[in-house]
C-alpha cells in the first residue's frame, strides 16, 4: 500500500497540482491586498470618500456587511480574469507546440512515402530489365 501511495504522490500531475495550489493561495493573498489596499480605496475616493470595508447595514440583530462583500466580488473578478488570461496564454503556447509536432509527423510521413515510391520505381525498373533479358 505504501509503494502504491508513493507512486501516486510522486506522479507529475499530483506534484503540479500541489505547486498550483500553493501558488494559487499566495496569488489570492496578493489579489486580496490589491483590492483591499489599492483598488477599493481609490474607488471610494472617486465616489466621494466612501470606505467600502466599513459599509454595512444593520437589520434587527443582524449586520449585513455589503462593503466587504463588494470587495470579495472584486477579488473574485480579478482572480478569475487572471486565470482566464493565463490559461488562454498557455493554450496558445500549447497549440503552437502541437502544430510543430504535427508538421514533424507530416514531414516524416512524406519521407517514408518518398522512400516507398523510390523503392517501387527501383523494383519496377528491375522487373522491366528482367523482362527485357527474357525476350
Amino acid at each position: 500500500m505504501w509503494s502504491e501511495f508513493k507512486k501516486f504522490a510522486l506522479k507529475g500531475n499530483v506534484l503540479d497540482l500541489a505547486v498550483g495550489v500553493i501558488i494559487g493561495g499566495a496569488f489570492g493573498k496578493i489579489v486580496t491586498s490589491l483590492v483591499n489596499d489599492l483598488i477599493m480605496p481609490l474607488v471610494g475616493i472617486l465616489l466621494g470618500g466612501i470606505d467600502f470595508s466599513k459599509q454595512e447595514y444593520t437589520f434587527l440583530d443582524a449586520t449585513i456587511k455589503y462593503g466587504a462583500f463588494l470587495q470579495t466580488v472584486v477579488d473574485f473578478l480579478i482572480i478569475s480574469l487572471s486565470i482566464f488570461l493565463f490559461i488562454r496564454f498557455l493554450s496558445r503556447f500549447k497549440k503552437k507546440e502541437e502544430t510543430a509536432e504535427a508538421a514533424a509527423v507530416i514531414n516524416k510521413t512524406e519521407e517514408l512515402l518518398a522512400e516507398i515510391r523510390d523503392l517501387l520505381k527501383e523494383n519496377q525498373t528491375a522487373i522491366s530489365r528482367t523482362e527485357g533479358k527474357n525476350e
